[in-house]
């Protein structure tokens, strides 16, 4: 029942402006900040292991910022699950295309960081491309409903489940499908290595180096971000990376994280520090969370 009450929420949300909706999710976040304690410790947790050169305060600041934003980007999905293909492409600018031209029909893996922005960009991409993504079913039916059809009310892309292995999404990369891939959270230890994020050994799955490898894929790493008031998003295509993979699977997993955490430093209030991105520590490590 309370699903339904905030999927119907965030429906009549989606008739609203974007510079509203921001102003809403402003404070929505700022009132998640104060309520939702377990998360606020898992936020500060983060920010105290990633920017140890800030004051305690400024960390404070900082997360206060990342709610607003993460709350923000919750109310506008409505846009993306009912609002228009014109209204979506309105709402999220596209940048850098000609690096996307560039390997247009090749094998490709978008390499798209866990920034607040990350659904947005993803259905940006709907409305003009077909692509691969990974799918994971929701434990609740009413959420599963509306967020498979908010991924593939456009363009359909081919989607696959984590059960399914990588076999299939290398053979549709193969057949010149971008994979929109989402490799920087902890996910266990099963097929990840420990390598720094912002200093900080991290279980980081091998799986974008791996994948490049079988599919003789090229990897271009696609970043989404959240602009200031109602003015939307910025879908920005980089250039493909060069010399990638090297053959070193730790070197190769080491610059996807160097890449994320350049990016980060960019727009630090937008990445989903909500995630317990250090919850698997090397044998002998305490717990951090």
């Amino acid at each position: 029942m309370m699903t339904c009450l905030g999927l119907a929420l965030i429906w009549l949300l989606h008739w609203l402006p974007l510079p509203v909706l921001a102003l809403l999710g402003r404070g929505v976040g700022y009132l998640l900040y104060v309520l939702a304690g377990e998360r606020r410790r898992v936020v500060l947790t983060n920010l105290r292991l990633c920017f140890p050169e800030l004051h305690e305060e400024e960390r404070k600041r900082l997360a206060r910022r990342h709610f607003a934003a993460f709350a923000r980007a919750l109310l506008e999905h409505g846009i993306l699950w009912w609002g228009s293909r014109e209204r979506v492409m309105r709402m999220v600018r596209v940048e850098g295309l000609e690096h996307w031209q560039a390997v247009q029909g090749k094998p490709v893996i978008w390499l798209a960081p866990h920034f607040v922005g990350l659904d947005m960009g993803g259905s940006r991409i709907i409305t003009e491309w077909q692509g691969i993504s990974v799918y994971s079913q929701q434990k609740d039916p009413a959420f599963d409903r509306v967020l498979l059809h908010g991924r593939t009310r456009f363009v359909k892309p081919v989607l696959f489940s984590r059960q399914d292995g990588i076999r299939p999404v290398v053979k549709a990369m193969r057949s010149g499908l971008p994979f929109y891939y989402l490799p920087d959270m902890d996910f266990g230890e099963r097929d990840s290595i420990f390598v720094p994020f912002f200093g900080v050994p991290a279980a980081t799955i091998t799986g974008l180096a791996r994948m490049a490898q079988l599919a003789r894929a090229v990897v271009q790493p696609v970043v989404t971000t959240q602009l200031p008031g109602g003015a939307g998003y910025v879908l920005r295509f980089y250039p493909a990376w060069e010399h990638f993979p090297t053959g070193d699977l730790a070197a190769d997993t080491r610059r996807m994280n160097e890449f994320i955490e350049a990016r980060v430093r960019e727009m630090p209030e937008q990445y989903y520090w909500l995630h317990k991105r250090f919850k698997t520590r090397p044998p002998g490590e305490k717990k951090i969370y």
